[in-house]
């Protein structure tokens, strides 16, 4: 595919876009299975009699973590030439398979989400504090953009550490003070990827149309990630690229 501009750019500047790179059954397959996994946390949420588990909050926002192991129909996404040649482009030689997720706002009101930066998650809920930076790809179903609660990031900050972050009453999110001044809002058509190191600060804001703002989350590690103190294995370490090769395939 050639994305030469873009590796030079999330070295710079800890994002790059790869635009409407998803399309077709990639697309749809996406677009197919996201309601059945909102419909998942609605019953998770039924089941515990609350309208907020975790980060997620009933028709507002919803995070609905490792769906590929419940629908293996998404590893056709998830180890896809495509993924292999946009974590070539970011990671380089070396990609495992992390951890995937759909992330859906609510219409009418659907929640933003605080400046974080996803390693912060990672040492926040128990990971190990010296995890090497990883890839998240943010796949847009729909046309992501201001008025829907597009991403924001603040390039170059993915050259620092691992931050500390606050857990937020209301919304449960790990979240930092940021100075916005610097941020750049990214508005892409469905099918692209915002890919951005798991330093680099970004937030998203709320929903103000009346339609869903569908994304689909993949995230690859250039390394096997452990526990601390037990060092079982967290989350998923499945390797798509090794010396620079496509090693497992959907």
């Amino acid at each position: 595919m050639g994305f030469a501009s873009q590796s030079r750019q999330f070295d710079e500047l800890g994002y790059a876009v790869f635009e409407s790179v998803l399309t077709g059954n990639l697309l749809d397959l996406l677009r197919e299975c996201c309601d059945d996994f909102v419909t998942r946390e609605d019953a998770r949420m039924d089941a515990a009699g609350v309208d907020t588990l975790g980060i997620t909050h009933r028709g507002k926002r919803y995070f609905a973590n490792e769906c590929q192991r419940e629908e293996p129909r998404l590893r056709q996404m998830l180890f896809s030439e495509t993924m292999a040649e946009v974590c070539r482009a970011t990671l380089g030689d070396t990609a495992y398979f992390f951890f995937d997720q759909y992330v859906v706002k609510g219409p009418e009101g659907g929640m933003p989400f605080s400046w974080h930066q996803d390693s912060g998650y990672v040492v926040g809920n128990g990971g190990p504090a010296d995890h090497a930076p990883y890839l998240t790809c943010w796949c847009t179903l729909d046309d992501a953009t201001l008025d829907n609660g597009t991403v924001r990031v603040v390039p170059g900050t993915h050259r620092g550490g691992v931050l500390s972050h606050e857990r937020l009453a209301g919304s449960n999110d790990l979240a930092l003070k940021v100075d916005e001044s610097q941020a750049v809002a990214l508005e892409v058509p469905a099918g692209s990827i915002v890919a951005f190191s798991s330093r680099t600060l970004h937030a998203t804001g709320s929903n103000r149309t009346d339609r869903p703002r569908r994304v689909y989350l993949a995230q690859y590690t250039p390394e096997v990630m452990l526990n601390p103190g037990t060092r079982q294995l967290r989350r998923n370490a499945i390797p798509l690229i090794q010396h620079g090769r496509q090693v497992t395939f959907a």
